[in-house]
């Protein structure tokens, strides 16, 4: 049975957009943040998609309806709340590839972008959620890139709300988070990752796991750096994606 439910999820990924993406969610404010909400209103299970440091990108809300309308017998919500309030990191800087750039990026994750900071505020950002919608009553995560690092801070404590959670391009990998992680966690990591703290942190899980090299793959290729333009990226995008929909399927 849940196999076929797998390969049912699998299967339905709606064609890659390359170029001009249009969600199919909307925007609203919850808990005083603007949100993008994508997915059936009667879920019962809800994903929380945190981006990563660019904000909403077309990538990005791409992936998050992918998320929603793939499982042909699982149906999410999901939300991606903009935790920068407006005020993401430029594109521009990344590659810090100059000194100039390098203290840009530097000073966002020690400003707006601080992990702990947000990281503090999920918990309640999940309850508004379930204020303005009751009929959710699991929920999952998925971060990428900085949203990875907001992913094991949250699923790595004793009472955390999330049943099962996904970090893909994760930023400031740690093994030592991986520890207090008791919940299925899959983690899709690119070559820009170090190869030893992936290794460390998947030998560091406690519960279910599935991690996966993506080997030629940059770190950002699900979310706001993915050249969906070529084609391998693309190809890699999607298998990234199905990935993540067969995950949930058979955890959440």
């Amino acid at each position: 049975m849940a196999m076929h439910g797998h390969s049912a999820a699998c299967c339905s990924i709606p064609p890659i957009v390359a170029k001009g993406y249009e969600g199919k969610g909307k925007y609203e404010t919850i808990g005083g943040l603007k949100t993008y909400v994508t997915g059936p209103a009667d879920a019962s299970k809800a994903i929380l998609y945190i981006y990563d440091i660019f904000g909403y990108f077309p990538q990005s809300i791409q992936g998050a309806d992918i998320l929603a309308t793939a499982g042909t017998k699982n149906k999410y919500r999901v939300y991606m709340p903009d935790w920068f309030e407006g005020s993401p990191a430029d594109i521009s800087w990344y590659p810090p590839d100059t000194k100039e750039k390098g203290e840009k990026l530097g000073n966002f994750f020690q400003t707006t972008g601080a992990p702990p900071a947000t990281a503090a505020k999920v918990p309640g950002y999940l309850k508004e959620v379930e204020k303005v919608n009751s009929a959710i009553k699991t929920w999952g995560v998925v971060g990428f890139c900085w949203g990875g690092k907001i992913v094991s801070l949250t699923t790595s404590k004793s009472d955390t709300a999330f049943k099962a959670g996904a970090e893909c391009h994760p930023a400031m990998v740690d093994p030592s988070e991986a520890e207090g992680i008791k919940i299925p966690l899959c983690m899709l990591a690119s070559k820009d990752e170090p190869v030893e703290d992936v290794e460390k942190f998947k030998a560091n899980l406690k519960g279910e796991k599935h991690v996966e090299v993506f080997g030629d793959q940059i770190h950002g290729w699900m979310a706001a750096r993915a050249d969906l333009e070529d084609s391998r990226v693309k190809e890699e995008y999607e298998r990234g994606y199905k990935t993540l929909v067969e995950f949930f399927a058979k955890y959440l």
